[in-house]
């Protein structure tokens, strides 16, 4: 997720907002733009199809089994989906880079519909015939998933999976799954009880969502991406907060449960609960840690054109987390300004840094020079789209610089430990290092 780089400052390269970039190599450059990135959506400074362009150009400047890593690394650690198919895609147009793609295809595809995803990716540019490797690779993931699995994805698409077991001559496992293979070639496969269907097939919503909630039929992340829609469905309150309670929060990161409360503030109390639940096990950080939060306008954006969640969700998210896992925690959030939060924890915490300043520019090194002046710690870590007016500064500690963004010039490099993307991992990667630093 994140390496150390000691690279110079390069004054002909710069962020959107004008301050000194650095220059990288092709390996980091195609690692910030993949796993900090909402493939195909436009973000506040660079719109999705641009994003795409960097990734493609760097493919083949990295060697394949980085590139091969990268991709499984993104769809496993990172839970990203669309982007390991763009990269095994671009893998595939190389010969330097075609040996590795049947496995490394294999490995990413981890649900049914990304098998037709990846043929829709293979031919964005024009039907061409699937190389060997990639019929290999297809062939090689189409039997992980049973009969449920491809019924719940079995769409009416342009490409629809039964093309895809036609153009690979996948083998089926054993008789059994040949039968589940005959019914999808038929279009008989039995549509399977999920919400999609559910709720599809006309049934009265209150019901039906009563109905998936006692089953337990919903995971932690589709009942809080869904509670809006059982909120304006009526669905009993005290069904949905038993639900809440009792929900396995394992993995999931606070930065869910606050773009759910934003859209079910009735249920705020019970989703809050369940948010500290979820951290309350994380191993704790040592020392002195500074949170720096970027508030700066382009954080307000959401992660994607559709999502319900912003960049302001995950940074808000992570220094909820950070907060409750430090051992001494202070918070500081910057745009025009660098502002000290005040002490508080959930989703206190997230409202004081919202309304901490305006959302305007983004003075990050300013903030830096203020914090190494005036401020002692033992690591200091910075959430921000890694956009700034201004040159940042060395840390005085530790420094770690969390991109939420994918945007290709950015700061965060020479004597900060960079990490793009945002996830559990995180603190993870941090508690590492700095065991093996000493």
């Amino acid at each position: 997720m994140a390496r150390l780089n000691s690279l110079n400052v390069n004054f002909a390269v710069r962020t959107h907002e004008g301050a000194p970039a650095r220059i990288i190599s092709a390996k980091m450059q195609l690692r910030r733009s993949v796993l900090a990135c909402m493939l195909w959506e436009s973000q506040f400074y660079e719109a999705g199809v641009e994003i795409a362009y960097p990734i493609a150009e760097f493919v083949p400047k990295v060697t394949p089994e980085k590139v091969a890593a990268l991709a499984i690394e993104a769809r496993e650690n990172t839970k990203l989906r669309h982007v390991p198919l763009l990269l095994v895609r671009e893998m595939a147009r190389h010969a330097t880079h075609r040996v590795l793609v049947a496995d490394t295809l294999a490995r990413v595809i981890q649900r049914a519909d990304e098998l037709s995803e990846f043929v829709a990716f293979y031919w964005k540019d024009g039907r061409v015939p699937l190389s060997a490797q990639v019929k290999k690779g297809l062939a090689a993931a189409f039997p992980k998933f049973d009969g449920h699995a491809l019924a719940k994805y079995n769409r009416d698409a342009p490409i629809k999976l039964r093309d895809v077991l036609f153009l690979s001559h996948a083998k089926p496992r054993d008789e059994a799954q040949g039968e589940v293979w005959k019914l999808l070639i038929a279009g008989e496969l039995t549509a399977p009880d999920t919400r999609e269907v559910a709720l599809s097939s006309g049934a009265d919503k209150r019901e039906t969502w009563e109905r998936l909630l006692r089953e337990q039929k919903l995971g932690a992340l589709a009942l809080l991406r869904n509670l809006r829609n059982m909120r304006d469905a009526g669905v009993d309150e005290s069904l949905v907060l038993s639900v809440l309670g009792a929900m396995n929060t394992a993995r999931v990161l606070p930065s869910r449960f606050l773009a759910a409360a934003r859209y079910a503030p009735r249920w705020g109390e019970a989703i809050e609960k369940a948010m500290l639940k979820s951290i309350a096990s994380q191993e704790k950080l040592l020392g002195k840690t500074i949170v720096l939060v970027d508030v700066s306008g382009s954080m307000t954006a959401p992660l994607s054109q559709r999502s319900e969640m912003q960049r302001t969700d995950a940074a808000y998210g992570l220094a909820v987390l950070l907060r409750e896992i430090g051992e001494k925690v202070a918070v500081f959030s910057f745009s025009d300004a660098l502002v000290e939060v005040p002490a508080r924890r959930g989703f206190a915490l997230r409202d004081a840094i919202a309304n901490s300043q305006r959302h305007n520019g983004t003075q990050l090194g300013y903030a830096v020079s203020e914090l190494n002046r005036n401020h002692g710690y033992d690591r200091l870590i910075v959430i921000t789209d890694e956009q700034a007016h201004d040159t940042v500064p060395a840390p005085q500690g530790n420094g770690y610089v969390v991109n939420v963004a994918s945007c290709k010039n950015g700061v965060g490099y020479g004597k900060w430990t960079h990490i793009d993307g945002w996830s559990e991992s995180v603190v993870e990667y941090i508690h590492a290092l700095e065991q093996a630093w000493g």
